[in-house]
C-alpha cells in the first residue's frame, strides 16, 4: 500500500516534470513589503525561479543542489533574500525537495492550494509573496510538519565563522 507522502510525491513529480505553472498568482492577493511589476520580477529572476516564485510551478524532484547542502547557515528567498529557514531544521525527507520541520519566525505565510485535484497548504515568502512550496503534516518531531520547498526558490547563506 502506498503512503500518502509517496502518492503526493508522485503527483508532484508528474505535475512538476516540466515546471508547469498554475494560472493564478503564487500568493494570495495582498500587499507585501516587496512588490515589483511582472516585468521587474522577470528581470530579477532566472526563468526557473520566475516560474516557481511568481507562477507557483514546481521544480523536478532531486534536481536542486540544496538537497545536498548540509552546512550551517540560513536558507533565504531567492526573490527578496529574506531568511526563511535555519539549517538546523533541514532534514532528508526522501521526496527530492529540500525539506524543513519549521520556518524562522514570521518568515513564511500560507494559503490554500487546490491545484492537481487535492487540497494542500501552499507556503510563500512573507516579504515578497513568492511561492516556495507546500507544508504537510508528515514531518519529524518536534513539529510533525514537512515544509517541502522548491530549491530554485531558495538560496543558501553559510554561517560565518565567529
Amino acid at each position: 500500500m502506498l503512503s500518502k507522502r509517496a502518492v503526493l510525491c508522485a503527483i508532484s513529480a508528474i505535475g512538476g516534470a516540466s515546471l508547469l505553472g498554475r494560472s493564478a498568482a503564487a500568493a494570495p492577493a495582498r500587499n507585501f513589503e516587496i512588490q515589483l511589476s511582472d516585468a521587474e520580477w522577470k528581470r530579477r529572476l532566472t526563468p526557473s525561479q520566475y516560474a516557481v516564485l511568481r507562477q507557483a510551478s514546481t521544480e523536478r524532484p532531486f534536481t536542486s543542489p540544496l538537497n545536498e547542502e548540509h552546512r550551517k547557515g540560513k536558507f533565504a528567498c531567492a526573490g527578496c533574500d529574506r531568511d526563511l529557514f535555519a539549517s538546523e531544521t533541514k532534514f532528508d525527507s526522501g521526496t527530492g525537495w529540500p525539506s524543513f520541520w519549521a520556518p524562522l519566525d514570521g518568515a513564511v505565510g500560507q494559503g490554500r492550494d487546490s491545484s492537481f485535484g487535492m487540497e494542500r497548504q501552499e507556503t510563500h515568502c512573507a516579504r515578497c509573496g513568492g511561492h516556495l512550496g507546500h507544508v504537510f503534516e508528515d514531518g519529524p518531531k518536534p513539529t510533525g510538519l514537512r515544509y517541502c520547498m522548491n530549491g530554485v526558490a531558495l538560496t543558501f547563506k553559510p554561517a560565518t565563522a565567529a
